[in-house]
């Protein structure tokens, strides 16, 4: 045994010694500039994540503008941009200079300062130019009005004035600069010939282009154009980007609908104006026959000749108490803009007129806000003001066995109208009319205005009703309309059990199925070509999304319309909502096709297969797996299916036209662990020896991280690097449930050729040099004047060396991955779990902040370094929420709520001293006791009352045993005193100064 231990040991000793020989001779040579660093790629040795999240974000903002978005809905789509730096991070070699490897890599992407000179689009106020310019500049081409506004000064010239624009924009940070900025993805290719000269010389290319780059960078490392593959292709996003950079391109999905908006990124954005225009005219052409349909039966137009462009319907049921039927709405506001209300009435028979009142008063407003029918699942009855839950006004019981049984009425395949025995009904309560009129200029006016329906309203009611019913079967047959049976699912089963819709058309009104319906027949009628079949099937995808029974109306000032039915990931089905008129159905037929800066000339090919039966052979694998993912595609895509089956079954015949559910790799346990294995295993031989693969996944705890190198590991692929890309949106904040915001971590990986094997308990020595080592490298790879990392990002590098250092190894003695993989929760922590904290443990010891001692560190609680890490990284002018929840994740600190005074995403940040104030001094929480609370009690004391002995005061009743503690409190003192004037925290220069004081007080106390 002893012998054995010692063999342990000497074995362990001689691989240490082995890596961290390596590692000193290239941190040496990097430092001579003499070696390069092999096989490895940009992205495998740095990847400037703060500026790539920062543009991910601002492409994210652009909503609408975005490239992809506008040819349809999709959920999570990634940013291009993201794809963009991921496939020229793992094209672009790692040199000895990691410095001008950077430098090439930004002006590439055009985020250096040229690139963003080059993408500026708005120009600087001239006030702004004023307050970035210095005393002297400020005198030399400015002068001071009597209002004290500057102005230029007289006959200065357009060009110094351009000068000043460029000076001024330079003196910003890249925040400030990307906000005047277009994206990078919308300029192609603006480098010029002199940093084309730079580029080639420096990678020994010739390239003239991105694309060109993409194909010699490719020829370099594969022998050949790069070729990427997706097999989790979804809305498109990587497939098309690396096929704009010049990449051919392998895409598949197992559902058809993603396949087609993929086909579409590629087929359709790559065409040039005069093709997209020539598409425009078969859209313009499909909508003028079913414009000429709708008013030859005249169901849009009233007998003033207005044509209404928005219906308003609301669900009826029985108040059990009382028997009258009440008008169901969680409002009863139309619109906050034009102050438009709906007035509940008794009618005297037991039931409800609904008037329309529009130009209403504020306090009409506000009375109306208080008389909603519909709310927190409760039936509110005007009558009798009896509160009924919804479930007892459907019948909901629970049967002998202890399962659910729905009381409402399941609808036939025939049905698409309530019955008069139906428990809820639907009821057309408001129509809005658009009047076009000649204003006093002579210029055409369009007035719309909101009207209650009159009796000849209801009878264009009733004909819609009664052609829906005389052409049901027709467009059924000829799949015009739906006729495919909603299959139970986890977002599927609630317009079931709610409504009793058990058919995908069911979702969808007598006036929707009739007029989508027309669109259908004329799009299969009127195209001759495959662009125009799948053009006019995007524009019916869009319709549905926009005008469906899901459909709510919002009635907010600015907006007063209709939102889509995906406005959320699910399928709730609201108890009133409205229904769009041609005219509005307009922007949704006429979507956005963005095809600027989409020339795509190489091989592309798009494949509706299992992802488990990939066979073709990609050099770069780049994948964003359903892992971890709450969005159930395979459900909510079927939507959109039952209305394109036709179509795609005649454009593209080796697709399937159902979205095969029981493949869709989903859920998670066991199952779900074994059929990503399959897929990465196949992966993992789809690609060459020197092959790289890079999976996208939502960052969040630990557990995900160590399933998914479990999972990674069993496939034959080795992690070799990790970076997290935050996104954050303003909407963002602390959720219920959970304390954090998404990010996107890209695992970089190559296939596994290790034969050796390890004792677990010899991975941890290792783990702490790799941690030791990632940390020193990307600090001396950071940017000391706009630094690329936070403590987040050092701390997500101590999840990829812990992993690294794990997967480098054929197989580990302690660890039985299958096991591990079929675990429930109960079975307890994987050891992987642990492996990871004790990387993270490892880092948070060795960041230790500017000014403390490593002790000192070492010895403050969790929720003392979490809040001291806070501050530091606000100093580094931080404030996504994402970096406190890494924080909070690292520390192990899960309830930190109270020390924030920002939650929002891009404004959180750490209370001061004098925002906590006194408050939670008494609570049982390790922080409200602790020594840090007990100095910013101090410094709130010292700064409110001008009085830093106040301060001093408290620190010696309060503290237990204060004199030994004495150091700890100058430390932290000393530190926050730092904050006195740094730029970004004007909030705490108060109390910094305080800190500055007290923190003498301290140091001399007793002296």
């Amino acid at each position: 045994m002893e012998k054995s231990n010692k063999i342990c040991s000497i074995r362990k000793s001689n691989r240490r010694d082995s890596k961290q020989s390596s590692r000193l001779v290239w941190n040496v040579n990097i430092k001579k500039g003499k070696i390069a660093m092999g096989d490895k790629s940009f992205i495998e040795v740095q990847f400037p994540v703060s500026k790539i999240s920062k543009e991910s974000y601002k492409e994210r903002k652009a909503n609408l503008g975005q490239t992809l978005t506008g040819l349809g809905k999709w959920w999570g789509r990634k940013p291009l941009i993201l794809v963009r730096a991921t496939i020229l991070g793992l094209l672009l070699p790692a040199t000895d200079n990691p410095v001008k490897d950077r430098e090439i890599y930004l002006k590439l992407l055009t985020m250096d300062e040229d690139g963003l000179l080059k993408r500026k689009t708005k120009s600087l106020s001239t006030k702004d130019i004023y307050r970035l310019l210095d005393n002297t500049e400020k005198e030399k081409y400015f002068v001071i009005d009597d209002k004290g506004t500057p102005k230029y000064i007289r006959g200065i010239k357009s060009e110094e004035k351009q000068e000043l624009q460029k000076t001024c924009f330079n003196r910003l940070s890249y925040d400030e600069k990307i906000k005047l900025c277009c994206r990078p993805e919308e300029l192609d290719n603006v480098l010029s010939k002199e940093e084309w000269d730079d580029i080639n010389n420096y990678l020994g290319t010739n390239a003239d282009s991105l694309q060109s780059l993409v194909n010699e960078l490719g020829i370099k490392k594969f022998g050949h154009t790069p070729i990427v593959g997706d097999c989790f292709a979804g809305g498109g996003s990587i497939p098309f980007e690396a096929a704009r950079m010049g990449c051919e391109v392998y895409a598949s999905d197992l559902n058809p609908i993603a396949c087609l908006l993929t086909w579409a990124d590629l087929n359709i954005l790559s065409k040039s104006d005069e093709e997209i225009d020539k598409l425009r005219e078969f859209q313009q052409k499909v909508y003028d026959e079913v414009d000429r349909q709708i008013q030859e039966w005249g169901i849009e137009t009233n007998e003033e000749g207005d044509r209404a462009n928005s219906y308003l319907y609301c669900n009826e049921a029985q108040c059990p108490e009382c028997g009258y039927i009440v008008p169901l709405s969680p409002s009863w506001i139309i619109g906050k803009g034009t102050k438009t209300i709906a007035i509940l009435e008794n009618n005297g028979h037991s039931g409800f007129d609904i008037d329309i009142k529009q130009g209403v008063t504020d306090q009409e407003i506000k009375e109306c806000e208080k008389t909603a029918t519909i709310k927190s699942g409760k039936m509110i009855c005007p009558h009798c003001k009896t509160e009924t839950a919804m479930s007892v006004i459907r019948n909901d019981i629970t049967n002998d066995l202890g399962s659910k049984v729905y009381g409402i009425r399941k609808w036939g395949l025939n049905e698409f109208i309530n019955q008069d025995t139906d428990i809820l009904k639907q009821r057309l309560y408001c129509i809005r009319y658009i009047k076009k009129t000649i204003d006093k200029n002579g210029n055409e006016k369009e007035i719309r205005y909101y009207k209650k329906p009159n009796n000849l309203d209801y009878e264009r009611e009733k004909k819609v009703i009664e052609l829906i019913e005389k052409k049901f079967e027709y467009l059924q047959k000829n799949n015009y309309i739906p006729s495919m049976k909603i299959e139970t699912g986890y977002n599927t089963v609630q317009p079931v059990r709610e409504r009793g819709w058990m058919y995908w058309h069911q979702l969808f009104n007598p006036r929707q199925l009739l007029i989508h319906g027309l669109f259908l027949e004329n799009i299969h009628k009127l195209s001759t070509t495959i662009d125009e079949k799948i053009i006019g099937l995007l524009g019916i995808n869009k319709i549905n999304d926009w005008d469906s029974k899901l459909s709510i109306w919002d009635s907010y000032k600015g907006c007063e319309i209709i939102k889509n039915t995906f406005l959320n990931q699910a399928l709730n089905a609201p108890y009133n909502y409205g229904t769009r008129g041609l005219k509005s159905i307009y922007t949704s037929w006429f979507f956005n096709i963005n095809n600027k800066v989409s020339n795509i000339i190489t091989a592309k090919k798009v494949k509706n297969v299992d992802a488990r039966n990939v066979e073709d052979i990609c050099d770069l694998w780049i994948t964003d797996p359903p892992y971890s993912d709450a969005v159930n595609y395979h459900e909510l895509s079927e939507f959109f299916l039952a209305w394109d089956k036709k179509i795609i079954s005649e454009v593209f015949e080796e697709w399937y036209t159902d979205s095969r559910r029981i493949l869709a790799v989903k859920g998670s346990g066991e199952n779900f662990n074994n059929s990503m294995i399959e897929i990465y295993s196949n992966l993992a031989k789809s690609m060459p020896s020197n092959g790289i693969q890079v999976v996208m996944f939502t960052h969040q705890d630990v557990k995900v991280w160590a399933e998914l190198a479990l999972i990674l590991w069993a496939s034959g692929l080795q992690v070799t690097a990790a970076w997290n890309i935050a996104t954050e949106t303003e909407s963002g904040g602390l959720k219920d449930g959970g304390n954090y915001v998404k990010g996107t971590v890209l695992l970089v990986l190559k296939k596994q050729n290790s034969d050796n094997i390890v004792y677990l308990d010899e991975l941890y020595p290792e783990i702490e040099d790799e941690v030791k080592f990632q940390i020193d490298t990307m600090r001396d790879l950071d940017d000391k004047e706009d630094p690329n990392f936070t403590d987040a990002d050092y701390l997500l590098a101590a999840y990829a060396a812990s992993l690294k250092v794990l997967t480098s190894y054929k197989n580990i003695e302690d660890i039985d991955v299958q096991y591990e993989l079929s675990k429930s929760d109960s079975d307890g922590e994987s050891p992987i779990v642990d492996i990871i904290n004790d990387a993270v443990k490892i880092a948070f010891d060795y960041l230790t902040p500017k000014g403390f001692d490593s002790y000192t560190w070492k010895t403050l609680l969790p929720e003392e370094r979490f809040y001291i890490k806070g501050l530091d990284t606000e100093k580094n002018n931080v404030y996504k929420l994402s970096a406190y929840q890494e924080l909070g994740r690292g520390f192990g600190v899960n309830e930190y709520s109270d020390m924030m005074a920002n939650t929002k995403a891009n404004k959180a940040r750490l209370k001061t001293a004098s925002e906590f104030a006194m408050k939670y001094t008494n609570d049982n929480t390790k922080f409200g006791h602790s020594i840090l609370r007990n100095i910013l009690i101090a410094l709130y004391k010292s700064t409110k009352e001008e009085d830093a002995t106040k301060g001093k005061a408290w620190l010696r009743n309060e503290v237990n045993d204060y004199w030994n503690e004495r150091s700890k409190i100058i430390e932290i003192l000393d530190y926050i005193a730092t904050l006195e004037y740094i730029e970004n925290m004007k909030h705490w220069t108060k109390d910094a100064k305080s800190a500055k004081i007290l923190v003498e007080l301290v140091r001399n106390d007793g002296v």
